[in-house]
């Protein structure tokens, strides 16, 4: 139902993760029997995640190491790593800047050229370990820089912006037309971001593997302030959820939603999956372990656009290992270690199986979960404070 925002305005209600919560059924579950993989194209994954192509998130090495503990890494081939021979110096810039300096200073950094030679190096040597190699590129450079990296070794290749549309017009020459790109190529393609219905049926009927959803929810996104756009990530993920079902029933192709952002905990991540995605993508999370290239700094990918950037660089700390982040054991009480952990414990205390039948889960709007009772803790800054 619409909200009356005015005479000549009305708006639907959305909600985001602290305005819900996932309701408990009659049947409980061992979190042994409890299946939470995740198959996308061919490739099979013990754990429902991609890893954002951040600089500060995603480098070759935690690559490499994030697809043996179970996942995927999506390596960001206009970040640092294809720019520098050696990007650590440049990271570790970013980590130490003060705060009022941080966006101009990396603007500057961001400013050096890419490089084709290292886009190959890096896929190749993530794809040389055996794991899932997957890289994005924006919409603006994909055709220019997909085939340098199609023969290094690529098998899933992600295309992404702050907001991604199947009908993009400019009268600044020809865009890109997804649906002929998508089509030339042998490996699957994961297309965002978007945040609506409209945006998401369109973005499957490119012929995408997956559609990433989310605008503006990440820990280091400022889209919403300085472009005034978005929508809450359970209304969002919910909504693509419903596209997928539309767009299944038209042509009996099963496209993947894909969450991303706004996720801190387990039990957000339990959300996401109960509102109808199909697996998440991390950013914040997984730049807090001890081995994120951001050295306990995070920033996404257009933090440093060079005339509106949409992001800060924000302080995450160390919290520990990628594999206590993502499988535990947790040392903390406040969902942000053992994250598939949380998520495969919510299964099984609300009886669900595997992630398909978890969609189905009873959803309800509850914004007193997070205080309801929780006076100490919000007051000693503990567990859910």
């Amino acid at each position: 139902m619409d909200v009356v925002i005015g005479m000549a305005k009305s708006g639907r209600r959305a909600y985001g993760f602290d305005d819900i919560s996932i309701v408990p059924s009659r049947r409980t579950r061992n979190p042994d029997d409890v299946d939470i993989s995740w198959e996308i194209d061919a490739y099979r994954f013990e754990l429902p995640m991609m890893a954002s192509a951040m600089d500060s998130v995603v480098s070759p090495a935690t690559a490499i190491a994030i697809g043996r503990i179970g996942g995927l890494a999506v390596l960001n081939l206009e970040g640092l790593w294809c720019r520098y021979e050696d990007p650590h110096p440049a990271l570790e810039e970013i980590a130490a800047l003060p705060s009022d300096k941080a966006t101009r200073r990396m603007q500057d950094l961001y400013r050096a050229p890419i490089h084709s030679d290292l886009m190959q190096q890096r896929v190749a040597e993530i794809s040389a370990s055996g794991v899932v190699t997957a890289a994005a590129l924006t919409p603006q450079s994909v055709e220019r820089y997909a085939d340098v990296v199609l023969g290094s070794g690529l098998d899933i290749l992600v295309i992404q912006g702050t907001v991604v549309s199947a009908e993009h017009v400019s009268s600044q020459g020809k865009p890109l037309d997804l649906y002929a790109f998508i089509a030339g190529l042998d490996i699957p393609v994961i297309v965002g971001g978007c945040a609506s219905y409209a945006g998401a049926i369109h973005l499957m009927r490119t012929g995408a593997a997956g559609v990433l959803v989310g605008v503006g929810p990440g820990a280091a996104c400022t889209t919403r302030g300085v472009l005034g756009i978005g929508v809450p990530q359970a209304t969002a993920i919910a909504d693509a959820a419903a596209a997928r079902i539309r767009y299944l029933d038209e042509t009996g192709r099963y496209v993947h939603v894909i969450a991303d952002g706004g996720m801190r905990s387990g039990g957000d991540i339990a959300k996401a999956i109960a509102c109808g995605a199909d697996s998440v993508m991390l950013g914040s999370p997984l730049a807090a372990a001890s081995e994120a290239p951001g050295l306990g700094a995070h920033w996404g990918m257009a933090t440093f656009h060079p005339t509106l950037p949409r992001g800060a660089r924000v302080m995450v700390g160390r919290l520990g290992s990628l594999e206590e982040v993502l499988v535990g054991p947790a040392h903390e009480n406040d969902g942000r270690q053992n994250l598939f952990g949380g998520l495969r414990v919510a299964l099984a205390t609300t009886g669900y199986s595997n992630l398909k039948s978890f969609q189905k889960a009873e959803v309800m709007v509850a914004p007193a979960t997070r205080t309801e009772g929780k006076e100490l803790q919000h007051a000693q800054r503990v567990g859910m404070g």
